[in-house]
């Protein structure tokens, strides 16, 4: 039994580890995070002419049609380059949620114009209370006639300053009532941005602010709690692809600057100290990839533990993540500690990772949940 990547996602892994290194230099991220709305349209429309955009999308509104294993080996590479820009939260969360809950109107409106480059999606799922529960929702969607009416404040929603529509969530009635995912145009009446600061730049957050937003019946995702649920899944899947990626980069630079840097005559990596940092990651590391393709893996094959290997792919990814850029600084030495050095583009991308869309414990707590431990 083959537990590897197919040649196919060899392939897609090592084009794009070349393209990125090209296109997608540190310089090249921290001009991107220099320009007030950090989105990166120039290599945004690059990508698009690669395929990457539409790489979940069905071949029928002009995607690829891959899996989510074909996009998780896509996002370890861009979180190796720390691509700025929408692309995870636009072509892997927005469009996943579209291509399992969307009308056929909604569907033929948005994929194509994400699989060509032409659009951008994102997702508002969190709020001021950082819950991911419905029921602790304040933002509420009321049924008016056969459409809805929205009302709500999403908070830290990825580049809803760029977006052309966002998917999303809020409560369908007074609590405990259900869920329901509707697609926002950001052109919409009532509905504004607001950009917030954030510690990681190579990404940009945003205050959603809705007000008496009318959604027409067709924006109405399919599916509710379940497909609520999916989507949290998939966000803890790509998320932890992006952080197995940047953990891969952090030991790189670690590495190489541990091979050059003299002290006492002699490679500051050949020291006890700093071999056991390193082997401490890669240590780490291995098991969290095959957890990850695993991850990946099951939600394509739809198997019964799919969410109980999400949860756990990002609560250990997000840890990794963390400890390891932690090690990385300090294998730097002083210059670790400065914030000129390109290490912080990693150490600061693993804290928004480590906080977006639940925390290891919240997905810890989750895998005890699903265990029923």
């Amino acid at each position: 039994m083959d537990f590897g990547l197919s040649d196919e996602q060899r392939q897609l892994r090592d084009s794009a580890r070349e393209f990125l290194a090209k296109e997608c230099p540190a310089a090249y991220v921290r001009k991107a995070m220099a320009e007030e709305a950090g989105a990166a349209r120039e290599l945004y429309a690059a990508i698009a002419g690669l395929g990457w955009n539409g790489l979940i999308v069905p071949e029928r509104y002009g995607g690829a049609g891959l899996g989510m294993l074909d996009m998780a080996v896509l996002l370890a590479e861009t979180g190796y380059a720390a691509m700025p820009g929408p692309f995870l939260f636009s072509s892997a969360l927005a469009a996943s949620a579209l291509v399992h809950g969307g009308s056929d109107e909604i569907k033929e409106r948005w994929l194509g114009a994400l699989a060509a480059g032409a659009a951008i999606g994102t997702v508002a799922i969190t709020e001021r209370n950082d819950t991911l529960e419905p029921a602790a929702m304040a933002a509420s969607a009321r049924r008016e006639g056969a459409g809805w009416v929205l009302n709500g404040t999403k908070m830290f929603v990825p580049y809803a300053h760029a977006a052309d529509f966002v998917v999303v969530v809020a409560r369908t009635g007074p609590p405990p009532a259900g869920v329901g995912l509707f697609v926002v145009e950001t052109g919409a009446r009532g509905v504004r941005t607001r950009m917030l600061k954030g510690l990681d730049l190579t990404r940009r957050v945003c205050a959603l602010e809705l007000d008496a937003v009318i959604v027409a019946p067709a924006a109405e995702l399919n599916g509710g709690a379940a497909l609520y649920a999916r989507l949290l899944d998939t966000g803890a899947v790509v998320i932890a692809a992006d952080s197995l990626g940047g953990m891969d980069r952090a030991l790189a630079m670690a590495v190489e600057y541990s091979q050059v840097r003299e002290q006492f005559g002699k490679p500051i990596g050949s020291f006890q100290a700093l071999k056991h940092a390193a082997a401490e990651i890669v240590a780490e590391l291995e098991p969290a990839r095959a957890l990850l393709w695993y991850a990946a893996y099951a939600q394509d094959a739809a198997a019964p533990d799919a969410p109980r290997a999400a949860a756990m792919a990002k609560a250990y990814l997000s840890d990794i993540y963390m400890r390891g850029t932690d090690r990385a600084v300090l294998m730097h030495g002083g210059i670790g500690f400065t914030w000129d050095h390109d290490i912080h583009l990693w150490f600061k991308r693993a804290r928004f990772n480590q906080a977006f869309l639940g925390s290891p414990v919240h997905h810890r707590e989750r895998v005890a949940a699903l265990g029923g431990y």
